[in-house]
């Protein structure tokens, strides 16, 4: 990726979820593969409870794309008005709509319009008139400044070829005292080779960062009390599932899911990386 323009790897990060949204299953373009034995064993069932899963549109869960639940860890009250970056087919603003209650406010941005219209349909299945869909980029946000109680974003800000923008704005929106916390992928030691990978981009591992300049990057923004309060690593077999079932599914297709692709076995990229691919769920403050 590193050959290509900031624009352009948004639009092949686009092109591939806007893929992966108009099928049944995720088939492109999805960090969650690391996560899912199955269609059916979604990832959703692993992050979110009986009781909220219950409570959602099916749609909303089967095509959740992310890395954990950002709701698990904050405490979001009634009132707050809460931004997710990267809300995708909307699992986590529902969630978020109910908590925050009539008074409330929950804006998603997304910069795919596949993801917003299934979005704005799950939000109309939902019945919550407290949410919105707003179609922009993370690191160019279309909100007010000083305006957002909580920050959320679920395995997106690693897709984002200008992370310190992304943190800049997430200082920008945040009211002062607002919070933030993030579910994202991180790597470390990452050869270069696989770093140039257009697959491995959207799949969410090329264009991830380390553990530690991901700290930075929060701080260097401005935000304060950084702390990893979640890690989860990836196991050498989840790996290597992951990436057969996504090179898989980019041949049953008639053009790859984020175009060109370097030929990529599923067993050496897994000896390649194993140990140093894991999720993490970041909280800061703004002063």
């Amino acid at each position: 990726m590193s050959t290509k323009t900031n624009d352009a790897i948004r639009s092949s990060v686009s092109n591939a979820y806007a893929k992966a949204v108009s099928r049944a299953v995720r088939e492109c373009g999805c960090c969650t593969t690391m996560e899912a034995d199955s269609a059916e064993n979604q990832t959703a069932n692993k992050y979110y409870n009986d009781h909220d899963l219950t409570r959602l549109p099916e749609d909303a869960i089967r095509h959740s794309l992310g890395c954990g639940n950002p709701l698990a860890y904050v405490d979001v009250k009634e009132g707050d008005v809460v931004l997710d970056l990267g809300s995708g087919a909307g699992i986590d603003i529902l969630l978020a709509a109910e908590r925050v209650g009539p008074s409330g406010r929950v804006i998603g941005i997304d910069m795919t319009d596949e993801m917003l219209a299934k979005a704005q349909e799950n939000i109309e299945q939902s019945g919550f008139n407290n949410v919105q869909v707003r179609k922009g980029l993370i690191e160019d946000m279309p909100i007010e400044n000083d305006s957002i109680d909580w920050v959320i974003s679920n395995c997106v800000i690693n897709l984002s070829p200008e992370k310190d923008r992304v943190f800049g704005e997430i200082a920008r929106v945040l009211k002062p005292g607002g919070k933030m916390l993030v579910s994202d992928i991180v790597v470390e030691n990452l050869p270069q080779a696989l770093r140039n990978n257009d697959f491995l981009y959207c799949g969410c591992v090329a264009g991830a960062i380390r553990e530690a300049a991901y700290i930075a990057g929060l701080q260097d923004a401005g935000l304060t009390n950084v702390v990893v309060k979640q890690r989860v690593l990836y196991d050498s077999q989840s790996i290597e599932q992951a990436v057969e079932r996504e090179l898989e599914a980019m041949t049953e297709q008639s053009s790859d899911c984020c175009g060109s692709q370097d030929s990529i076995e599923a067993h050496e990229l897994a000896e390649l990386v194993v140990g140093g691919i894991w999720s993490c769920q970041f909280s800061a403050k703004k002063v």
